[in-house]
């Protein structure tokens, strides 16, 4: 055969010699195609635009616009990146792996002689330029595994050989070569290094071999590249942005939580205002269960490890719990609040006409996160989640979900955030049989697509007892956030014999929907800093206006409208320090509070405030008690 038939996305055919490659088939289309084109789909598998066509095949050409094009340029970069380190520390390190990830990739390295650091990123940025401009083709080379681990041994890249000698016998070996660099790596790549042109280094952070802390520590190198300047100029714009906005840092500024090494990594110590602000979300958070039917419950911090076997978390949870011993009983410290609300349901008999239960729990727990993913608020060890069950029967199931897809839908619109959503399916590690678990799935679908609800399908990343929806919030610059999430279990009921009598006078079994909200309280908070920049809206701030004295004559005024306001439920300080009323106007707008209350002689005289908001606009003066109304009247939409 001399000729092969290659289909084209659009359906047409074309015939080419045998032994041509995708990008002949881009160049007979068009050269604006060739030229943007990075790779290509041959029958499903994506491989180089030099890889050679050696049957007939459907073809589907990946341009470097695209998002898979965008994610090969990226780990291409990363190639470039790792050949830049041992061009200039050679044999001091080793290299690892090097992934694309969102907005970027890294690098690991290992060392034990070089430490990198910020101050080295511009020397590793020129030689990467270096490289990318020297044309560099990027050539595919497929080799015995035997010859591949003898290859990289002899480099000293023993990391290399530890992948190798882990892959299945029958996989194939493949490196990539440009100039004196060699990687181990599936492909596909950029043609040449030619077409990288714009990127950045942005951080430094420590990572353990594999996720293990076992294993050596690794130094991990972050950075960011895209097709142009401007692109990655507009990133990193958005990235310095992000960093004024960190929550760690505005939550030392506003003084709203800390951590101490000597309390325990991951676990969050709340300020006075930090306190409040949580308080003020956990109770919008009971009023709006109410509303919707929920019943409030509580379940204790630790139950018998028995009752973690039986719901399966011992054998697929146990690597993320704490166990405790008391009177020679083992007993599980929660991370997930169902088993208790199980029993609460299991207590008594149940009708269909109960149904469906809802039972709510603001419920502390505790994960055993490994050290090097704790990242302040948004992933700790100890945190409370605005956790929910429902149990119902499974011909109220679809009814139940649409209502929790609302209760989201309803709660995001006050915060304004906009979201995205997935389903998240069977996981290798699950219980249950196949029949529940499609059962479940098919429902989370059948919700969704009748509230015309677009999703992606999450391969894998359910949890162990069944599919979820997960819903990914998108803040001010355009981050995702996973918070709220809706889990189908038909199996913990079946493992905790739950049943409810029928109209038929039989037993049947429920159907358990496990949900939040808002999800963990702490990543939220840790979310809204970051969308708010820390400017929060009036209702959820910590302290809605400072009364501000310009000299010490108002200073009796200023304690009898401080009295007026929180009377009024104003969460109001007083500021009566003897400094300049700017430096204390500018401090007030540092500390982010909605309200300065400005109050002079002319105020005193006429009983009355003169208000300016956080970002220096001047309100109308007007008495204590019109502020009081003003404050409850834009309060009073959240309520």
């Amino acid at each position: 055969m001399s000729q092969v038939r290659v289909t084209l996305p659009d359906g047409s055919v074309k015939e080419f010699e045998l032994g041509s490659t995708p990008w002949d088939v881009a160049r007979s289309i068009s050269e604006g195609l060739a030229r943007q084109s990075v790779a290509a789909c041959l029958n499903g598998r994506k491989v180089d635009l030099s890889t050679p066509i050696v049957e007939d095949c459907h073809i589907e050409l990946i341009t470097l616009n695209s998002p898979a094009g965008l994610d090969l340029y990226r780990h291409s970069t990363a190639h470039l990146m790792a050949h830049a380190v041992k061009s200039l520390y050679g044999d001091d390190v080793q290299v690892t792996i090097g992934p694309s990830i969102e907005n970027g990739f890294y690098y690991d390295f290992y060392s034990t002689k070089q430490t990198f650091s910020p101050e080295m990123f511009d020397v590793i940025e020129k030689k990467m330029e270096e490289l990318a401009t020297a044309d560099l083709p990027i050539v595919r080379q497929e080799m015995s595994r035997e010859d591949a681990i003898a290859l990289f041994r002899e480099m000293g890249e023993l990391y290399k050989v530890q992948l190798i000698e882990d892959l299945p016998p029958n996989e194939t070996i493949s490196l990539y070569r440009q100039g004196d660099f060699v990687d181990l790596c599936r492909g596909p790549h950029l043609p040449t290094t030619k077409l990288i042109k714009a990127f950045k280094l942005t951080g430094v952070a420590g990572a353990y071999w594999r996720g293990s802390e076992k294993n050596a520590m690794l130094q991990r190198i972050y950075a960011t590249a895209f097709p142009d300047k401007k692109e990655l100029k507009a990133y990193l714009a958005k990235l310095e942005e992000a960093r004024k906005r960190d929550h760690r840092k505005l939550g030392r500024e506003l003084d709203l939580f800390s951590f101490s090494e000597e309390a325990g990594a991951g676990l969050v110590i709340w300020h006075p205002k930090g306190a409040l602000l949580r308080t003020l979300l956990e109770d919008f958070e009971r009023r709006e269960h109410l509303k919707r039917g929920y019943d409030i419950v509580m379940g204790p911090q630790i139950l018998r490890t028995e009752l973690w076997k039986t719901s399966g978390h011992y054998e697929n949870y146990r690597e993320n719990m704490y166990f405790t011993e008391i009177d020679e009983q083992s007993y599980g410290i929660k991370p997930m609040n169902c088993l208790a609300h199980m029993l609460i349901y299991k207590s008594k008999m149940r009708s269909y006409r109960d149904l469906p239960l809802r039972f709510f729990e603001l419920g502390t727990v505790h994960r055993h996160e490994k050290s090097g993913v704790l990242h302040g608020l948004l992933r700790v060890r100890g945190f409370t989640q605005d956790d929910a069950h429902i149990l119902c029967s499974p011909e109220q199931l679809d009814a139940e979900i649409k209502g929790v897809l609302g209760f989201v839908r309803d709660v995001m619109g006050i915060f304004g955030f906009e979201y995205e959503m997935e389903i998240s399916t069977r996981p290798e590690k699950s219980i249950g049989s196949d029949a529940d678990w499609e059962r479940a799935t098919k429902a989370l679908m059948a919700a969704l697509e009748d509230s015309g609800l677009p999703f992606e399908i999450n391969e894998g990343d359910g949890a162990f007892y069944g599919p979820k929806i997960d819903i990914k919030l998108k803040d001010a610059l355009d981050r995702k956030w996973q918070c709220a999430t809706i889990q189908c279990d038909f199996t913990l009921p079946e493992r905790f014999d739950l049943t409810y009598v029928g109209s038929d006078g039989e037993k049947h079994r429920p159907v358990m929907l496990h949900r939040v909200i808002l999800g963990a309280i702490e990543r939220f908070v840790g979310v809204l800093i970051e969308h708010f920049a820390g400017n929060f809206p009036l209702w959820i701030s910590p302290v809605q206006a400072v009364i501000i004295n310009v000299t010490d004559n108002q200073a009796e005024y200023v304690g009898q409208v401080y009295e007026k306001l929180l009377a009024g439920g104003v969460r109001v300080k007083k500021d009566l320090r003897n400094e300049k009323l700017g430096f204390k106007i500018r401090e007030a707008q540092m500390e982010k509070i909605p309200y300065m209350l400005v109050v002079g002689d002319r105020e005193v005289e006429g009983g009355l405030v003169a208000p300016r908001d956080r970002t220096g606009k001047t309100l109308d003066p007007m008495t204590p008690e019109q502020f009081v109304r003003f404050i409850q009247d834009e309060c009073s939409l959240y309520h």
